[in-house]
């Protein structure tokens, strides 16, 4: 399989709630890019959305679309595109202001909480080389993130369920493992909701401690 698909998307449907859905527009892809819709009484947020035939359809069973959220530097994605399509904003975090030129839309950005969702917006890295930002909803138990935790195969060691990025393997998120979490949504790979707190603190305490099992792991899935 091909690390990052191409061509005519295929939508298929992942993490479906009453809080809203997700879907993965390439799902033969390693990279396993997944976005999601936030379902809130203010209307649909996307974070970090890829586009696919049948979207439209797919969002407007959860109602109209408010915006896009963007949570980490370089997914740009189909941020730009989508909202010039429903007339919104593009959302980001006030300090990683650096991408507004990437898009077209207007560019707003994000407070302490995603409008008035519920949804709160933490700061996880600030740095040259990675800007990564993501939600909780305490009410919701509902924590999003886009790159630092994932579920897809490249993530993973062994029998973990919820991986560390390969890049961050040696100062994983600690901020993270401070969280009750009943719905855990990553920007790769499906998400997690069967003890998903459990989760979310073996791959952060493990991280180290297995980084040469998932480095290895890596290596032969570029082999294969």
């Amino acid at each position: 399989m091909p690390m990052k698909g191409s061509g005519t998307p295929t939508l298929a449907e992942i993490d479906r709630s009453a809080g809203g859905v997700g879907w993965l527009a390439f799902p033969d892809e390693d990279m396993q890019r997944a976005s999601h819709a936030l379902a809130t009484e203010e209307g649909v947020y996307l974070v970090d959305p890829v586009d696919a035939d049948g979207l439209d359809d797919l969002l407007a069973e959860f109602g109209d679309v408010a915006g896009c959220v963007v949570l980490l530097d370089r997914h740009n994605r189909d941020a730009d595109t989508i909202a010039r399509r429903h007339d919104v904003p593009v959302y980001r975090p006030r300090w990683m202001d650096s991408i507004d030129s990437n898009y077209r839309a207007t560019v707003e950005d994000l407070g302490s909480e995603l409008g008035t969702t519920g949804y709160e917006v933490h700061e996880l890295y600030d740095t040259p080389v990675w800007r990564e930002a993501y939600l909780y909803h305490p009410d919701e138990r509902t924590l999003v993130v886009p790159e630092a935790l994932g579920t897809a195969t490249y993530f993973r060691a062994g029998d973990e369920r919820v991986g560390v990025h390969p890049m961050l393997r040696m100062t994983p998120p600690r901020d993270l493992a401070r969280f009750d979490v009943e719905r855990l949504r990553v920007g790769h790979g499906a998400g997690v909701t069967d003890r998903a707190s459990n989760a979310v603190r073996d791959a952060i305490e493990g991280s180290r401690r297995r980084a040469p099992k998932a480095y290895l792991g890596a290596l032969r899935g570029m082999l294969d």
